[in-house]
């Protein structure tokens, strides 16, 4: 029996991305469902505002009112709550980082091996980003996680600039026909569920008990 497909859309830049990537991997595990990722990337300051910070965590510029930055504070305590309970480090990014580019190159190792790598891609990625240790915007240091995980990046750096760019934006396009707006977002067939803490409601549409649902 041929398994389900579940897509999953994902941002680097987004700390509950990164929170729902081992219970999403583990969920569909054990619901026998494949996993396409797909990349989405959020807008930030066109919600959030915008804001950099030195490595002490002070404030360099802002583009935020107290209402956004009372969110974005709440947001972090929320994800490293979540974060401390599962022995991860989530440390708020200094600046909004430009996900197109690592977006593109999460294409490129589906399109080029299949999906065999990708997740150990993306485990990477994320992994690294909310350390502080990974550039997201450097095509060097892309190039080499891609040659690292096992993945010829040979004409890449052309490709992203090309084909890649426009398949990334066909993506996000039918993203947001589909009714995308944030990360991680879920669809079982064309229904959409945001946010990790739908995974026990997607569990019960698939397979129809909702005894367990609080």
């Amino acid at each position: 029996m041929n398994k389900k497909t579940i897509d999953i859309y994902i941002d680097f830049k987004s700390p509950y991305a990164y929170l729902a990537l081992e219970p999403s991997i583990i969920f569909a595990k054990k619901n026998k469902l494949n996993i396409n990722w797909l990349p989405y990337v959020l807008e930030i300051p066109d919600f959030l505002g915008s804001a950099e910070v030195d490595n002490n965590g002070n404030v360099i510029k802002s583009k935020r009112n107290a209402h956004q930055w009372r969110r974005v504070k709440y947001s972090y305590m929320d994800c490293r709550r979540y974060a401390n309970a599962k022995s991860m480090i989530v440390r708020g990014p200094q600046k909004i980082w430009n996900t197109k580019l690592i977006s593109i190159a999460l294409l490129w190792t589906k399109k080029n091996n299949n999906n065999k790598h990708t997740l150990s891609f993306i485990k990477h990625v994320f992994e690294k980003f909310w350390r502080r240790e990974y550039d997201l915007e450097n095509i060097e240091i892309i190039c080499n996680t891609l040659k690292n995980i096992g993945l010829d990046s040979n004409g890449f750096k052309k490709w992203s600039k090309e084909n890649g760019k426009k398949e990334l934006n066909l993506i996000i396009d039918k993203a947001h026909k589909k009714g995308v707006f944030g990360v991680p977002s879920y669809f079982i067939g064309n229904e959409l569920f945001w946010g990790r803490e739908q995974i026990p409601m997607i569990k019960a549409r698939i397979s129809g008990d909702y005894s367990k649902l609080i």
